[in-house]
């Protein structure tokens, strides 16, 4: 099953592919998937039928015993042969329904290949968190299928609706699911079931699962999504609409039935909403005219019509409930699959335009024909042997006694007088000839365009023949539930029984309200339809819309102040109520530990102080910085040096970064808008001030058992091999951590590029124009060389074919080159030392970005383009590989994620070497830093630069940055 499902999964990611190369016979190929799903669990039967559950399971999340469990027994064995079964055939229907040009044809036949594994694998999970992810898969996935026509806006809006319905269901299921796992104390969906726990949480856990159940299904008051499904393509109606997607809420409750149809409120909810929904979904689709209208409508009939039979929580009637199951997969999607070929002949669904298309079209009639029988249950076809056997389990509840068996039974009666009635009317409506109505010419389409609708209305004769044979299928399913008597069996004729009365009398009523339809649809046009379940939906939508948008109007401003302001608050009140409620005050405080704590906090105190009252941009940058610098200083004084090195090179590359982006801003601050409400906001920031004082104080002090971090010096040294304590921690103890954070900057890295760059990062033309600097200027050192007149010193220092003269600094310029090979030397020596001395990938990579920051503001961007003619992205790239294939690595060999190996060499007279994998992590890391500030200086320093120049405006950046104040408009 496992395998299966991987095959799913591989054929989805593949299918674009398939459908480029042999367009829309790939669906063949697509079909190959499910087929073998079908045939392997054709191939369990057996085992499954003999009351052996097949059972897989690889381990997970191992800390909270979750597993990738699943299990075969009779209930999912004939859900996956539903599932795979239809699956192929509707594939097979695809390659000659849509055409060869259609628009997205490839994702189309993905999605619904992944739809399919996802359907497969949530009726063979056995793991209730892993059902809840195939359960959510079908809904996002079926919202990709129904919306497959995203020009059309019926198909983005049907699409939508039943995302936002299905999704609401399943989070509601998930906390129900959640609650029985820890109350039965197992995520095992069958060992939940073996258990089932009865008390009141497990009561409303149960109640909240149904929620899910019924809104996949379609059940009142969720039945609304499935007709305004209807605007997806045929083969997803067939699949999705009749055989799969809402048979996951069904398979669930009959899932839940042996162990909870006993409970509290489980009947009520059951057969109370399954009656309604029948009845309401009947006569709904006894005043359609859209061929699959009515067949939607109908289809919400016959689920709750399943819902009442597999949830009622007798042995015969679960029996009669799969039957029934099986027979509605195979009817309701050959009708549909039938109604899109009547589409694809003539052009149209609507009833009021067909005519003749019987005589037209006998095969398809026949087809059809066999289906509908199916569907009111005549004989000899399953739908008959299904709704025998519902009809005399539930009569025989009601004469025991049982109020739910008679309301069920006179629900279920009166639904399937609307099922013959609008049955009837479907097989009148689409093959008839009506007077006064044109005769269609339909237009022959390929012979195997029949094969998928007809094997489908076969298999319901078939199965209908061979009754007591599916009887022998199905009864390990059946057996779970207490049985008094003798038990029920699945047979063909069961001889003049009640049973076969009620199913008379239901098509003889069904009979006659199809032939007064004249006189039904003018009683509909009088009832009037009232306010409905989709009226409340829209109404609801609409009420979302208008408060979001005036909640948008209300608090997104565009001003970055009331933003601040408004989080900032929202902190200070939350944090300060915990404060308040806090018993945990520390005893004692300790002020400093070194007298020169004292002078560098009031130095940081003074500088923060006067940020506040500076004037210009630049000034206040500064100020800004000088408590980074202080944060640096305590550090060192700390005995962090790692921690003090980052701090100072972070502060740097964070004053750079800044400084560029002034450029675009006025030098002077409020010299535009003056700043307003300076009273609030000084106490906002005071507040957010001392209470972030008090928590440090209160967190410091509530401390009640050792920390962790007094083991972190052996489990580096004797774990990871490693001397320092703080770069070990970042590549090996919290390496998920670093990982996470190294996403978290590539992601910055992205967007600060995307919103400067309109295609690209900006990098293509840098090392291109340095090179053809480069190339000037060896041609000229050659003319020069032959006329010594003209020599000069040649192109070593690029700032002198780019920049002006008053812009440019030769001492700054010689210096930096001078320097700029050195610095790379020792980040990378701090890069390779990093694991046992001060270092690591971090500062070496913000040390070799201080250097490219160097290059740049001495010599300009071109300057930046000769000294790293790299694509930041591919260096961001490449370090996220590195440090996530470190990661996986280890798994190859039977160990742990991020579990670091350590080689020792002696070379002789060369010493000891000695190597840890977790350098190759760091070595990531030192790429991913470089890439980032490559990245900001070229968005925020070099495209600037290039749009200076294009306006006419050139000015050096090492000026600009010396000056920080100086005004430059574009």
């Amino acid at each position: 099953m496992l395998v299966i499902l991987l095959a799913f999964g591989v054929g989805a990611l593949v299918m674009p592919l398939v459908v480029r190369r042999f367009g829309r016979n790939a669906f063949f190929v697509a079909a190959l998937v499910p087929l073998a799903a079908f045939i392997d669990a054709l191939v369990a039967g057996p085992r499954v039928m003999s009351g052996s559950p097949i059972v897989q399971s690889v381990d997970w999340v191992t800390e909270l015993a979750m597993t990738v469990s699943v299990r075969m027994d009779t209930l999912s064995w004939l859900l996956a042969l539903v599932v795979s079964g239809v699956g192929a055939l509707v594939l097979v229907y695809c390659a000659r329904y849509f055409r060869s040009d259609e628009d997205s044809l490839g994702r189309f036949a993905a999605v619904l290949l992944a739809f399919a594994g996802a359907m497969y694998g949530l009726v063979v999970a056995d793991d209730v968190y892993l059902l809840f992810i195939f359960w959510e898969a079908t809904s996002v996935l079926s919202y990709l299928l129904i919306g497959h026509y995203t020009g059309k806006k019926a198909s983005r809006a049907a699409a939508l609706q039943a995302l936002l319905v299905t999704t609401f269901g399943g989070l509601a299921m998930l906390v129900g699911l959640v609650l029985l796992a820890v109350e039965a104390g197992t995520s095992s969906l069958s060992g939940i079931i073996e258990a089932a726990p009865s008390d009141a949480i497990a009561i409303v856990a149960i109640m909240l699962v149904l929620v899910g159940a019924l809104s996949k299904s379609a059940i009142f008051p969720f039945h609304f999504w499935l007709p305004a499904a209807m605007a997806a393509p045929t083969p997803v109606s067939a699949y999705l609409h009749a055989a799969a997607m809402v048979k996951a809420g069904i398979y669930l409750v009959a899932r839940l039935a042996p162990g909870f149809s006993e409970i509290p409120g489980w009947h009520e909810v059951i057969i109370g909403l399954g009656v309604f929904t029948m009845l309401l979904g009947g006569w709904n689709a006894l005043k359609q005219h859209d061929l699959k209208l009515v067949l939607a409508y109908g289809t919400v009939s016959q689920l709750g019509f399943l819902v009442i039979v597999v949830g009622y929580g007798t042995r015969d009637a679960a029996l009669a409930g799969i039957a029934l199951l099986l027979a509605h997969a195979m009817f309701k999607s050959t009708l549909f699959l039938a109604v899109g070929i009547i589409d694809h002949r003539t052009g149209t669904r609507d009833l009021r335009k067909l005519s003749g298309l019987g005589r037209e079209a006998p095969v398809l009639t026949i087809i059809t024909a066999l289906a509908v029988a199916s569907m009111v249950g005549l004989p000899p076809t399953l739908g008959f042997v299904a709704k025998e056997a519902v009809f005399t389990s539930l009569l025989e509840d009601a004469t025991a006694g049982e109020p739910f068996g008679w309301i069920a039974l006179v629900g279920v009666a009166l639904g399937s007088v609307l099922t013959v009635a609008y049955s009837a009317r479907f097989l009148w409506g689409a093959f008839a000839r009506k007077p006064g109505v044109e005769s269609c010419r339909p237009v022959h389409e390929h012979a195997d365009f029949l094969a998928a609708p007809a094997v489908l209305a076969a298999g319901g004769l078939i199965l209908g023949l061979l009754a007591s044979v599916v009887d022998g299928w199905l009864t390990g399913y059946s057996s779970a539930f207490p049985s008094e008597g003798e038990p029920y069996h699945l047979a063909l004729w069961h001889g003049l029984e009640p049973a076969l009365g009620i199913s008379l009398v239901t098509l003889m009523a069904g009979s006659v309200l199809f032939l007064a339809r004249e006189r039904v649809s003018r009683l509909q046009k009088r009832l009037g339809t009232g306010v409905s379940a989709a009226d409340a939906y829209g109404a609801t939508m609409r009420s979302i819309d208008r408060t979001a948008a005036r909640t948008t109007s209300l608090t997104q401003r565009g001003s970055l102040p009331f933003y601040l302001g408004v989080i900032l608050t929202v902190f200070a009140v939350s944090i300060s109520t915990a404060l308040i409620l806090n018993r945990t005050w520390p005893d004692e405080v300790r002020p400093w530990d070194y007298p020169a704590q004292v002078a560098i906090g009031v130095i940081m105190i003074v500088a923060a102080l006067a940020a506040t009252r500076a004037g210009k941009r630049f000034q206040a940058v500064v100020l800004v910085g000088v408590t980074g610098f202080g944060m640096s200083a305590l550090f060192a004084l700390q005995g962090a040096p790692d921690l003090a090195l980052t701090q100072i090179l972070v502060e740097i590359v964070t004053l750079v970064a800044f400084v560029l982006v002034l450029r675009r801003l006025p030098a002077r601050l409020g010299q535009k808008h003056g700043t307003a409400h300076g009273g609030i906001r000084a106490l906002i920031g005071a507040s957010v001030g001392i209470l972030m004082a008090v928590v440090a104080t209160v967190a410091l002090g509530a401390r009640t058992e050792l920390p962790i971090s007094l083991a972190w010096a052996d489990l580096a040294y004797e774990e990871a091999h490693g001397r320092n304590i703080v770069n070990v921690a970042l590549v090996d103890l919290r390496g998920w951590d670093t990982m996470g954070e190294l996403s978290v900057v590539i992601a910055a890295a992205t967007g600060v590029a995307s919103l400067i760059f309109i295609s690209g990062r900006g990098v293509d033309n840098l090392p291109t124009v340095a090179r053809s600097v480069a190339r000037k200027a060896a041609r000229d050192r050659l003319l020069n060389s032959r006329d010594p007149a003209n020599s000069d010193r040649g192109s070593w220092l690029l700032a002198g074919r780019t920049l002006a003269d008053r812009n440019r600094s030769i001492l700054l310029e010689v210096v930096v080159r001078l320097i700029f090979h050195p610095v790379i030397v020792v980040s990378l020596y701090l890069l390779l030392a990093g694991h046992n001395a001060p270092g690591g990938g971090f500062a070496g990579g913000l040390v070799a970005g201080m250097a490219l920051v160097a290059r740049y503001l001495a010599g300009g961007r071109h300057e930046l383009g000769a000294a790293a003619p790299v694509d930041a992205g591919k260096l961001l790239g490449a370090g996220l590989v590195l440090s996530v294939g470190t990661a996986l690595v280890p798994l190859f060999f039977g160990v742990d994620a991020l579990t670091s190996t350590f080689f020792e060499w002696d070379l002789g007279i060369f010493g000891q070497v000695e190597f840890v994998t977790s350098t190759i992590f760091d070595i990531g890391v030192y790429l991913v830093v470089i890439g980032l500030v490559l990245d900001v200086l070229r968005s925020l320093g070099a495209e600037v630069d290039r749009q200076y120049e294009e306006d006419g405006v050139q000015e050096k950046p090492a000026d600009r940055v010396a000056s920080g104040e100086r005004k430059v408009t574009s």
